[in-house]
């Protein structure tokens, strides 16, 4: 099969025919359909997670694919089915991670993987995706879903009248953007550097945008809170000033920053111990708190109900061979979220 190869850092990612040896307990054979690409793909590939004491290996944690072959022990999913697949634990076995060869090259992967026609994936790393959903869109609900939405419904369980600020509009942001419309917010506020992303932004619940190459964030946050600063923000750009500034916009007395992003290695956050001392509160968080096998069913079911409008998110489709054109485009901002189309035939 063909497999996107990560050999160095700072280099392209490179197609390779490698093979998978017999399924271990506990692992999937999944034929994938669709994978989406995401900035943890990208900052791999450009070194930014420092060493990579893995190389060479696969790459790719959220994608929707056909069960082909269960492992012994499996009994979640069976031969032919629809999944999702994403790097978040779920209920199954905790299947040890694939190794796959090409002629003597050993080639490492982990839990999951998904830039690879074919994958072996660990049991509690699937989850069974309906047929209302297309393939293509169900890819979102490996990664950019349960974070983003999760954020919002797990980690900050808004209260009703009260105000948000969302920080970038990528996948994750946009995700959390359309959680907040199962909400009774009194102000949505979203910030990013494109116009095109804010537009989108008003059509997923915004109530006010900030383009912050031509507007002060604090400044416009300050006369949207009468001074006050927002009850929550979430942070979604991997950058580690605007995780402070995230923390620094939100209310004394029980506000909230919840950061999903993941700056690069060595990039540290400084806040002022005095904005803890006034009530302000700030938490990273790990998948949205997203517990898979009760959220993913509570996602699909928003979803199918309109209340997810997730095609908009899917702006471009590249080939497996334009792998590295798709990192390109996403570091470039030329796309929100890249969506790599592996097995075409698979359909919706």
């Amino acid at each position: 099969m063909k497999a996107a190869v990560l050999n160095n850092t700072n280099t392209p990612l490179k197609i390779e025919r490698i093979k998978f040896n017999t399924l271990q307990r506990g692992q999937v054979l999944v034929r994938i359909a669709y994978s989406g690409v995401c900035h943890s793909q990208l900052m791999e590939v450009r070194g930014k997670r420092g060493e990579d004491k893995w190389l060479p290996h696969l790459l790719g944690h959220e994608a929707t694919g056909i069960v082909e072959e269960i492992g012994e022990g499996v009994t979640k999913v069976k031969l032919g089915d629809k999944v999702v697949l994403g790097w978040i634990e779920s209920e199954g076995i905790d299947a040890q991670c694939a190794i796959y060869n090409n002629g003597d090259k050993i080639i490492n992967s982990g839990k999951v993987t998904t830039f690879n026609e074919l994958s072996v994936i660990s049991e509690n790393r699937i989850i069974k995706l309906p047929d209302t959903i297309p393939m293509d869109v169900g890819v979102l609900f490996g990664c950019a879903i349960p974070t983003g939405a999760g954020i919002v419904i797990n980690e900050i369980k808004p209260k009703e009248n009260t105000t948000i600020a969302i920080f970038g509009l990528g996948g994750i942001g946009l995700s959390a953007l359309m959680a907040t419309k199962l909400y009774n917010f009194e102000k949505i506020i979203a910030i990013d550097v494109e116009e095109k992303k804010l537009q989108l932004a008003i059509d997923f619940g915004a109530t006010h945008t900030i383009n912050s190459k031509k507007q002060n964030i604090k400044d416009e946050i300050n006369k949207l809170t009468n001074n006050c600063g927002v009850d929550y923000s979430v942070e979604a750009t991997g950058l580690s000033t605007i995780i402070e500034l995230a923390f620094k916009s939100v209310k004394n007395n029980g506000g909230l920053c919840v950061f999903a992003s993941h700056p690069q290695k060595g990039d540290l956050i400084s806040i002022d111990p005095f904005d803890l001392i006034c009530g302000k509160n700030i938490k990273g968080t790990w998948g949205g708190a997203c517990k898979p096998d009760i959220d993913l069913p509570m996602f699909f079911k928003l979803y199918e109900e309109g209340k997810l409008p997730l095609e908009k998110l899917l702006e471009k489709k590249y080939t497996l061979d334009e792998i590295n054109i798709a990192l390109d485009d996403l570091e470039n901002r030329k796309v929100t979220r890249p969506l790599i189309e592996i097995n075409k035939s698979l359909g919706k």
